[in-house]
């Protein structure tokens, strides 16, 4: 006989679990479509691979995961993806997330599996990539991705199998138990396999599932793996079913705070999670349905069905006799742990092990909370050992620093406080709106560490580039003044005042090379000239590429604009090649009029030369011309110069609409862009018009005062 131990606190609410052990586990039929979340687990969202449309097959991998801590999605049923887009889905705040609708053919056609009966020749690895590819999560709690549970960084010496189903009315891994036991020993051995063989396997049931304990034993008597499973049953108390409390009653161990099993040499596992992993590695199949308990007075067929992942529960519910109007209240999960579900079309999930629709007797309405009586009746409930009224006041306060400092993340959000509570204050309601406050604060304290540090590292990189350039500055100064000392130092030796300096000697000589390999380098007349050509020869290549370019473009498109800046650039480029030609070619025809060797200039240096002048003159005549021009006039251009825009616009838009260009609307954009140009040139063309009317008036009135004070006659006065 194994030695046991008790947990702190704990409760005894009464269990109703006959109503849905009576008949077998059912098969649900398929609904007319199935909704499957890419959340439905702890981790990040699946990514999907699937488009509207598309046909996939049953067990088709239609999600895949999404970082490490994230679980795949699998089709249900062969069909087509209806939609992918939010939907209801069960979960506490009753908001929207994305989801992937299908529309099932009724045709069930599998996708090609890969069963792995002779799973102990894998590799432990291998055998965790096949449950992460089938997408199995934990299915009695949070739904913790199992392939990342199942690699602990530390030997695990004791596995325990959770079959301890604590909470009233669920039954699904009793019923899962008494008709596949063999199956779920087969599924211990895979884990058992994965983790190495730990010294002891233990499976932990209550005493109050006798059946499921004779089907176990019974199964491990015709099993090969008899003499390393243990099957221990222990008394009936709420919530022993809690992963550290079946730790502490099968060991005699207690996790500490902020610690995980896995610390001490334990994994858990539920028989649920267990039994997909069977389906997943000796079978090779995905995980798309479970067991679910149809429980509640409000059902006159409770039971357990298979049932698809992605079922409505309004289609579950149908299957098990539901009547809307005799149910007080909707929960998904036991009535101590789970939560109201008030719309009915949000799909059965990974981790939905119960819908209980109880009436009125089994979901009395919630009387209004009292104060506080300080009885301390919630302290002696808690399993965690915690203090849950402290916790309240806190939480009321959101003062989270005293909550962490009072241990509110070992909460497990059981319910026994609540329910012991005689002020009925709801107690845990207030723990998970704290905890998933503190969970938002730390995001955004992340966040915030890494905006610091980008900026730290940032700060740093500007420092030391400004370090580097002060270096390289006070190094060209150092180099400076030895220039201009050894250049003093060769002077006076030059007028007979040597003064010899051992420690300059050695600059000196560099300098002095250095001069000599820039005179060396520095190019004839003739390389030079040929340098020009050449550079005037390529800027008009580019120029005549940029026209091009320009004309082929169109002016709607959002990219004309930098075509004509960058043919101006070209221009610009162009004319800077000219001058530097013209300017040498003069200066050399200055210094060498009589040198014999310019005659020898080839036709093509003289072509370039020509070219050159001519593009000199008529720079000079358009710059002129601009010069000479007034505001007016050069506003009077402009407006000429869009009107031609414009009319090439219209023309390129007429061409557009009969080609019926899928560009169509960037043409129409540009043309109203050009004619919004037009109004606000020829509007400042008027004004400078107005303007210059209304001096031409003033003049003219100046004028006529000046010569009418000259013709009036002067009065006596004035006369005198």
């Amino acid at each position: 006989m194994r030695k046991l131990w008790d947990i702190h606190g704990g409760i005894h609410p009464p269990e109703n679990k006959e109503q849905s052990l009576k008949l077998a586990i059912t098969q649900v039929p398929l609904p007319e479509v199935l909704v499957l979340p890419l959340n439905q687990h702890i981790g990040a969202p699946a990514l999907p691979i699937v488009e509207p449309g598309d046909k996939v097959l049953k067990g088709q991998i239609i999600a895949e995961p999404n970082g490490f801590v994230s679980a795949a999605v699998h089709a249900p049923s062969s069909g087509t993806i209806a939609a992918i887009e939010d939907h209801a889905i069960p979960h506490p705040s009753g908001l929207n997330a994305p989801c992937i609708m299908i529309h099932p053919d009724s045709e069930e056609r599998w996708c090609e599996l890969q069963a792995n009966t002779n799973y102990q020749t894998l590799a432990p690895e291998q055998v965790l990539s096949i449950i992460r590819n089938a997408g199995i999560t934990g299915m009695g709690g949070a739904g913790f991705p199992s392939s990342v549970k199942l690699q602990p960084r530390q030997s695990i010496s004791t596995l325990i199998i959770n079959a301890t189903e604590c909470e009233p009315y669920i039954t699904a891994d009793d019923r899962l138990i008494r008709e596949r036991a063999e199956e779920i020993i087969i599924g211990i051995d895979i884990l058992a396999h994965i983790l190495g063989r730990p010294e002891q396997v233990l499976i932990g049931i209550e005493d109050n599932k006798p059946e499921a304990y004779k089907a176990l034993e019974s199964a491990l008597t015709s099993s090969a793996f008899a003499t390393t499973i243990e099957v221990v049953d222990f008394p009936t108390k709420y919530p022993s079913g809690g992963e550290k409390q079946l730790i502490q009653i099968l060991t005699g161990q207690e996790v500490p705070s902020g610690k995980l099993p896995a610390e001490l040499g334990i994994v858990c596992q539920n028989i649920g999670t267990t039994y997909a992993i069977y389906k997943a590695v000796y079978k090779g199949e995905p995980l798309i349905s479970r067991i679910t308990t149809v429980t509640g007075n409000s059902c006159t067929k409770a039971g357990n069905y298979e049932t698809l992942i992605g079922t409505p529960v309004s289609h579950l519910l149908a299957n098990a006799g539901f009547d809307e109007f005799l149910c007080q209240r909707l929960i998904m999960g036991g009535p101590m742990m789970g939560y109201t579900l008030d719309d009915l079309s949000a799909p059965v999930i990974k981790s939905t092990n119960c819908l209980l629709a109880a009436d009125i007797e089994e979901s009395p309405p919630s009387n209004i909370a009292q104060a506080c009586i300080r009885c301390g009746h919630c302290s002696q409930a808690c399993p965690a050992n915690l203090l849950p009224q402290q916790l309240y006041w806190y939480a009321k306060a959101k003062d989270y620093d005293k909550l962490a400092a009072h241990n509110l993340a070992d909460c497990i959000e059981c319910g026994a406080c609540s329910y012991v509570c005689p002020s009925e204050i709801p107690l845990v309601q207030y723990y998970r709106a704290a905890k998933g406050e503190i969970r938002l604060i730390e995001q955004e304290n992340v966040i915030a560490d890494r905006a610091r540090q980008r900026f730290e590292h940032h700060q740093e990189r500007l420092i030391k580039a400004e370090e580097e350039r002060n270096a390289k500055r006070a190094a060209r100064k150092k180099a400076a003044e030895l220039a201009k000392l050894a250049a003093d130092n060769l002077t006076a030796d030059n007028k007979g005042n040597t003064q010899t300096d051992e420690g300059l000697s050695g600059d000196t000589d560099i300098i002095q090379a250095a001069l000599a390999r820039v005179s060396a380098a520095k190019a004839s007349p003739e390389q030079e000239l040929k340098r020009l050509q050449r550079a005037l020869s390529a800027t008009e290549n580019r120029l005549h590429k940029a026209q091009q370019k320009l004309e082929q473009g169109k002016a709607e498109d959002s990219t004309y604009g930098t075509l004509e800046a960058s043919l101006e650039q070209s221009r610009l480029r162009h004319q800077e090649a000219v001058n530097n030609l013209s300017a040498y070619t003069s200066k050399n025809e200055a210094s060498d009029t009589d040198n014999d060797s310019d005659k020898a200039t080839s036709d093509q240096d003289q072509v370039a030369l020509d070219a050159a002048a001519i593009a000199i003159k008529n720079a000079q005549q358009k710059a002129a011309q601009q010069a000479d021009m007034s505001v007016l006039e050069k506003l009077q251009n402009q407006c000429d110069g869009l009107l031609k825009r414009l009319d090439k616009a219209r023309n390129r838009l007429a061409q557009a609409e009969s080609d019926k260009d899928e560009n169509l609307e960037a043409f129409s954009n540009a043309l109203t862009k050009l004619e919004g140009k037009l109004v606000d040139a020829e509007a400042k063309l008027a004004e400078a018009e107005a303007e210059a009317e209304a001096e031409a008036e003033a003049s003219d009135a100046e004028s006529f005062d000046s010569k009418s004070l000259e013709a009036k006659p002067l009065n006596k006065e004035q006369s005198h």
